[in-house]
């Protein structure tokens, strides 16, 4: 299915960017038309279509908002559930999502409640996607929460896309300079090695020590990937017991660079969720278990979990929120005006949209520090690896010129 780009201007004045998928471009204008003021839509490039790291998924946030603009549309045209499922699963492209979505038509069909066809797919439809469509159900207000739904998903998939296309960059050149050393260490250095062995040139100490690892790496390579998978398998490990989730959340939170933009896609997602949520007519205490269970962030997740008991136990929210002390400070603040003023679902919109930009920002941030970081790192590999090399042929040269 073709993307286009497109730049509208929403009912509050502001200027909106982003990508959308559509079968072709009239399609496209009548899917943004709800958002705003079209100013400007076309094709979308390769370089402009946005990054989604979330490999392995079976369907991702992309999709799901797809999905549920797409049934939101059907249904206000006054088709029914099941021919709505019918239409959708002639639509999907991805097989795998298109059987459990023709398997969910079979089981509504046969009487189940969508929510509930929904749930025995868990890989598929998230919590609080089957927890929003059963409030819809009970309320007879399934369009608007498959509208809710599908805002927060495209937000989602926005979100996860800025944080892929930060990690684009460094990782392409952390491959470059592997690369880079790899063919120096087992083409370059031994072929080099062979002529001074021949000139019998005393070699300098950086030299021995390159020729000594490029030794290592040529005969003992298996060991070296033995090592790697071990360390690799051994992270991963720990990083799944509480102990090692927890110690892997800090570090995220806290980490040089890419702490900053962890932390506030963590509210950005926090509050996008809880607001989503809270306005399908949840209660507060079933939004935070919700928003809970879809942290990635061990360290952000138990501090939900805190707040979900603090919340039962009568306490404001804004409360645990501040003192968990693992949020800017403007969300237990403006958690805490929502709270007095009664309009808790439209101070948590408010506060993600603030730091979706935050997040953006962030990114931009971070790419830009990070290029003169890695240039560094390179030079810091590759440098000694030259020196290495250069300094035993201008040793020979002087000693020619003597």
């Amino acid at each position: 299915m073709p993307t286009y780009k497109y730049q509208l201007i929403d009912e509050k004045g502001k200027t909106k960017k982003g990508t959308i998928d559509a079968n072709d471009e009239q399609t496209a204008r009548q899917s943004l038309k709800p958002d705003g003021t079209l100013v400007s839509i076309e094709m979308a490039g390769a370089l402009d279509k946005e990054i989604n790291i979330n490999i392995g998924a079976p369907v991702k946030p992309k999709e799901l908002a797809i999905f549920c603009k797409m049934f939101k549309s059907i249904l206000a045209a006054g088709v029914t559930v099941i021919e709505a499922l019918g239409m959708l699963a002639e639509q999907t492209e991805n097989k795998q999502f298109k059987a459990v979505i023709e398997t969910v038509h079979d089981d509504v069909q046969k009487g189940e409640t969508l929510s509930g066809a929904f749930a025995k797919h868990p890989k598929f439809f998230p919590e609080m996607m089957i927890q929003m469509t059963a409030a819809g159900e009970a309320s007879g207000s399934l369009e608007t929460s498959f509208d809710r739904l599908s805002l927060h998903f495209e937000k989602d998939s926005h979100l996860k896309a800025l944080i892929g296309k930060s990690l684009v960059y460094p990782i392409i050149l952390i491959c470059v300079i592997i690369g880079i050393v790899i063919l120096m260490m087992t083409v370059i250095v031994p072929q080099f090695t062979s002529t001074f062995g021949q000139l019998g040139a005393e070699l300098p100490g950086i030299t021995k020590a390159v020729v000594a690892i490029s030794d290592f790496i040529m005969q003992k390579w298996w060991l070296m990937l033995l090592i790697i998978v071990a360390v690799v398998a051994f992270i991963k490990g720990f990083q799944k017991t509480e102990r090692g989730a927890l110690l892997f959340g800090q570090l995220g939170l806290k980490a040089p660079l890419f702490g900053n933009l962890t932390v506030k896609s963590a509210a950005a997602r926090l509050t996008r969720t809880l607001s989503t949520l809270v306005a399908s007519g949840m209660s507060l205490v079933e939004a935070i278990h919700i928003t809970a269970r879809i942290m990635t962030n061990e360290v952000v997740k138990q501090a939900l979990l805190k707040a979900e008991q603090d919340v039962m136990q009568g306490i404001p929210l804004s409360t645990p929120l501040k003192e968990c002390e693992v949020f800017p400070p403007m969300v237990p603040q403006m958690v805490k005006i929502g709270e007095e003023t009664g309009s808790m679902e439209d101070m948590l919109s408010k506060i993600a949209d603030y730091y979706d930009e935050e997040v953006e920002m962030a990114t931009e941030s971070l790419m830009a520090a990070m290029e003169p970081l890695i240039i560094i790192v390179m030079a810091g590999v590759v440098v000694p690896i030259i020196l290495a090399i250069m300094l035993p042929m201008l040793s020979i040269n002087n000693a020619i010129g003597v």
